[in-house]
């Protein structure tokens, strides 16, 4: 079966200027050969540390930036190379939700407003009425009717996420890129937005790309993970795969950084990796993981100039997920 959406060799380098003519020397490698597929009604957790390139993704695939290379296909056609007039249907099947619902939402329009402006803006009249149908959607996603004209300063952090969600779903999409949905709301609303999401999910076959930093949302929410290191995907999987039993080392590491409730929990395993993150100016040759790598200083040399090579192919960037299994819980200083 084709999936929804096919990302293969996805790249976005922004040139640094610099001078007084403002003159390219060099470039940020921010999305660096990233390649993977959300399957209808299905949702792919994207992860990984703060910088690393996941929001520039998102908003790769939905065209508020051009990629500089590679391919992004709906339903097998390919819409990177879309013409602005073509972009309008494209956006009617894929929506986002984005990660501050307060900088999301125009202070001067009104709940109702925010929500109506994807029909009006594709001028789509569905059946009632476009006030009927924004009625429908708040009460989807558990807004009352008297919030139709108010202002988002008048809401909660959650309501505002709400708000999005109701404006995400107003075309009906097939697939909605979340970008950190949930990361500036407070614990008890967090898991509230994410049932509500799956119930959605659940009600209309809608597929997610869920991009989130937090391991214990994306591990309750998504049925597949990508995990994504200074701009190229170390590891992607089904999810219970992944947690159970992760065969990159940074996914080692991110998993191992995940905080424990419980405070007798035994945390020597904890793996703390040393170095600071290099730059996406100036990435290491091959593995961009390399410098940080616990594994990568106990290989022998022949093992070790593999890493300075191409990835293998597959889901696991890593020539030495053998090694990785009985990596020290510290890299060494």
């Amino acid at each position: 079966m084709t999936p929804l959406l096919e990302v293969t060799d996805l790249t976005k380098h922004f040139p640094i200027r610099s001078g007084a003519f403002r003159s390219a020397g060099g470039v940020i490698k921010a999305v660096d050969g990233v390649t993977f597929s959300v399957g209808a009604g299905q949702t792919l957790g994207l992860v990984g540390e703060s910088g690393c390139g996941k929001s520039t993704t998102g908003r790769l695939l939905m065209r508020l930036l051009e990629p500089s290379f590679g391919s992004i296909r709906l339903d097998g056609r390919e819409i990177s190379e879309l013409r602005r007039s073509e972009l309008q249907e494209y956006r009617r099947r894929v929506q986002m939700v984005f990660q501050n619902p307060s900088s999301s939402l125009n202070p001067r329009q009104s709940v109702g407003s925010a929500i109506a402006a994807p029909l009006l803006a594709q001028r789509i009249t569905p059946p009632g009425g476009v006030r009927a149908k924004v009625r429908d959607l708040m009460d989807r996603v558990g807004l009352r009717p008297d919030h139709y004209n108010r202002f988002p300063h008048e809401f909660s952090g959650g309501q505002k996420q709400r708000v999005g969600i109701a404006r995400a779903l107003a075309l009906d999409p097939q697939l909605i890129i979340c970008d950190e949905p949930v990361s500036a709301l407070d614990v008890s609303v967090q898991a509230q937005v994410i049932n509500l999401l799956e119930d959605i999910q659940r009600d209309t076959g809608v597929a997610y790309l869920f991009i989130a930093h937090d391991l214990s949302v994306v591990k309750h929410f998504a049925d597949r993970i990508a995990v994504m290191y200074l701009g190229r995907i170390m590891e992607q999987g089904d999810t219970e795969e992944v947690f159970g039993a992760p065969r990159h080392p940074y996914t080692r590491a991110l998993l191992s950084a995940v905080p424990q409730p419980d405070p007798a929990a035994d945390r020597s395993g904890r793996i703390r990796l040393s170095g600071d993150l290099p730059s996406p100016a100036d990435p290491p040759r091959g593995c961009v993981f390399q410098s940080r790598c616990p594994v990568h200083p106990r290989l022998d040399p022949r093992r070790r100039e593999l890493c300075t090579g191409s990835a293998p192919s597959g889901d696991i960037a890593c020539h030495h997920t053998d090694v990785a299994a009985g990596a020290p819980a510290t890299t060494p200083r």
